[in-house]
């Protein structure tokens, strides 16, 4: 349903559209007018071409200068961070760390590999297509080897760890992006790792998967896949923005606001709710699907779980882990 410019705002400030979320957008059209205009006026009577070439230019000038919005970014750096590959990111270095133990994710995916080598490049899988138990245990047993451990007390109900793979939602996890990723297959009821993975797992270790299974979670893993929430809401694009600006400052609480100023548009793509406001939902999905179940997965930082203390609520604050800053050096 199209919001009118005096209907309520949809982020639950109270306001009317047109003088909250709306603003951002309408202001920024309302300046480039005038701002030609002004020109135009100035310069005389003007051919076609000449508009063109000052229309251009002022374009070029508003997306080439800081926009408070985007915490100082250019519109042009941000729509390089929101649309550009993987392997075109300006702003930003991302390298592969020496030292990969620390990420839940590469050491699962480690240890789907080692499997298979014991086994000439393939081993049994479930009769439901998982991961065999005994590879779910020996997945579990690394628990403690985490930074996530700290706040692990129910290993029942950790992401972490589980009987069969079903009810361990980071191996998984795991598993899901190593298909994608064209490392590891199933057929005829067992898994194969390629022959390619497999030479390059021998000569290079697990540091060669680093960067491929990165671009897979962040450009063709479904972040929505292991949740009940509502699949419009697509975060994926914003996951370099985010990045930043938590290891700017460590709170979770501030860039979520950060996030919600800079993409107003995100609070109309949630559905309606009789229970949260679009932003209370903007909320738990950024937390839950890029905090917990990437940032964490990862082993790019820890988060305590604990919400509320003497009955106030404790900011969200993220650790922020070696792991990150050795992956991602940002140049903004």
């Amino acid at each position: 349903m199209k919001i009118g410019r005096n209907d309520h705002c949809p982020c639950g400030s109270g306001k009317k559209y047109k003088q909250c979320c709306m603003d951002a957008t309408t202001k920024q059209y309302a300046e480039i007018c005038d701002d030609i205009a002004q020109t135009v006026a100035m310069s005389g009577n003007l051919s076609i071409e000449e508009l063109n070439l000052v229309v251009q230019h002022k374009m070029q000038e508003r997306n080439n200068r800081p926009h408070a919005d985007f915490c100082g970014l250019t519109p042009t750096q941000m729509a390089n961070w929101l649309y550009a590959p993987f392997s075109e990111l300006a702003g930003v270095e991302i390298n592969t760390p020496d030292d990969l133990s620390s990420s839940p994710v590469m050491l699962y995916l480690s240890l789907i590999l080692d499997e298979a080598i014991m086994q000439q490049g393939s081993f049994k899988a479930t009769v439901r297509g998982n991961l065999p138990t005994k590879l779910v245990k020996k997945a579990s047993k690394k628990l403690p080897e985490f930074a996530v451990a700290q706040f692990e007390t129910e290993t029942s109900m950790s992401d972490f760890s589980g009987s069969t793979e079903e009810k361990f939602t980071a191996l998984h996890y795991t598993r899901v992006l190593a298909v994608l990723s064209g490392i590891l297959y199933l057929k005829s009821g067992r898994f194969y790792v390629k022959k390619a993975a497999l030479k390059q797992y021998q000569s290079h270790g697990i540091r060669a998967f680093f960067l491929p299974m990165l671009e897979t979670a962040v450009t063709k893993y479904n972040w929505g896949y292991l949740d009940g929430w509502d699949d419009n809401v697509d975060l994926r694009t914003l996951w370099l923005f985010m990045f930043w600006r938590l290891q700017s400052h460590s709170s979770i609480d501030k860039m979520i606001k950060e996030v919600s100023v800079a993409f107003p548009d995100l609070l109309q793509q949630v559905p309606h709710s009789e229970y949260f406001s679009p932003q209370d939902q903007i909320v738990m999905l950024i937390e839950l699907r890029f905090v917990v179940r990437f940032l964490q997965f990862w082993g790019f930082v820890t988060v305590n779980p604990r919400r509320i203390f003497n009955r106030e609520r404790i900011p969200r604050e993220a650790n922020i882990q070696p792991l990150l800053t050795q992956s991602f050096t940002f140049s903004m």
